[in-house]
């Protein structure tokens, strides 16, 4: 039986150098060409004819999303679904599969021996399925419910307040991104240089599903909505009420920031609600004695644990305070919120 043929779809040569390898050690699996960008994989989808896409959501120009959908409209085929941001069930992967894919399958942020084996062993198996039709378009296997269709999320209205400075903004992005409209009421406060915010905030605002905004004086907290704290003038805190709101606040920086963490996780506290606090990877020490009080009063927190190159200035401070807490990789923080908040869980 002849191997089944994949074309890999990535802007990054090194992803496309490490799914070819991945593919090609699968049994029964050939790579038969790649591409960088939707333009190419369109010649190469002509002349190649492959059983199998393999496709990144965020590329230059056309993305992932938008030649997916192009693809199930002109030249229907199996297509899986290749990026950090489309684990199952997450809005991002409910998406692609609603749009036609038939798995999403995330990119493998370590690539140790064992990892790399267990790697091969998994996506061989998903793409030999999806070329055999044993996974349909939507995620589902022939005969049963599909894995990559998500238990129904449904927030218990904690309030999600998360900090972050430059080297935590990825991980803000890939937190937002397994949100879709049910997500939890949510504030990210960003302590970075503004005009790198700005460029952040702009590209979350066209990729990400979840419904996002500016923190205003007075908006409210609400099931389905993030706000962003990004307006160095003002610090921003939450006030309890029906609903409860996002309240801006003009003084002096605290700890060298403002908007401030410690501030922002203080009110909280102070409010009542039921909420979770989150440091993600920055320097400085600002959000450290907040994450304490909000966890003191029973909130549930988390740090990130940094990247060997990330600053790791506000996370050795919080695991200094020998505080009850969960000490997350960046891959498993979006998955961990969402468990923490589900009403259903």
């Amino acid at each position: 039986m002849a191997n089944v043929r994949v074309l890999v779809v990535d802007d990054s040569a090194a992803m496309r150098a490490l799914f070819c390898d991945i593919l090609d050690n699968a049994k029964g699996v050939t790579v038969c060409g790649t591409a960088k960008n939707a333009d190419e994989a369109r010649d190469r989808l002509e002349e190649l004819k492959p059983d199998v896409l393999t496709l990144d959501v965020e590329m230059p120009g056309m993305s992932g999303m938008e030649f997916l959908e192009e693809v199930m409209a002109t030249t229907p085929m199996p297509v899986i679904m290749l990026s950090s941001i489309t684990q199952a069930g997450t809005g991002t992967a409910r998406r692609a599969l609603d749009l036609g894919a038939v798995h999403c399958f995330p990119k493998p942020l370590h690539t140790s021996r064992e990892e790399f084996d267990a790697t091969v062993r998994q996506l061989g198996d998903i793409v030999l399925k999806a070329a055999s039709g044993e996974l349909q378009p939507g995620g589902s296997e022939a005969g049963g419910a599909g894995e990559g269709v998500a238990a129904k999320y449904r927030s218990d209205g904690r309030i999600v307040a998360l900090c972050c400075g430059a080297a935590g903004i990825e991980t803000a992005r890939q937190i937002l991104a397994a949100y879709d409209a049910a997500c939890p009421p949510t504030v990210v406060l960003f302590d970075a240089d503004p005009a790198a915010v700005e460029n952040a905030v702009r590209a979350m605002r066209h990729s990400l599903p979840c419904q996002l905004g500016d923190a205003v004086d007075g908006v409210s907290l609400e099931v389905g909505k993030v706000w962003l704290a990004h307006d160095p003038t003002r610090h921003v805190i939450v006030e309890a009420g029906e609903p409860p709101r996002l309240r801006l606040v003009e003084r002096d920086p605290v700890n060298g920031c403002r908007p401030s963490a410690d501030l922002l996780f203080g009110s909280l506290a102070r409010s009542g609600l039921p909420a979770l606090g989150g440091l993600l990877t920055g320097g400085g020490s600002d959000g450290v004695r907040g994450l304490a009080i909000l966890a003191e009063t029973k909130g549930k927190v988390f740090v990130q644990r940094p990247a060997d190159y990330a600053p790791r200035d506000r996370y050795d401070a919080v695991r200094a305070q020998s505080l009850e807490l969960a000490d997350l990789r960046q891959e498993a923080i979006p998955d961990w919120i969402l468990e923490q908040t589900n009403a259903g869980a």
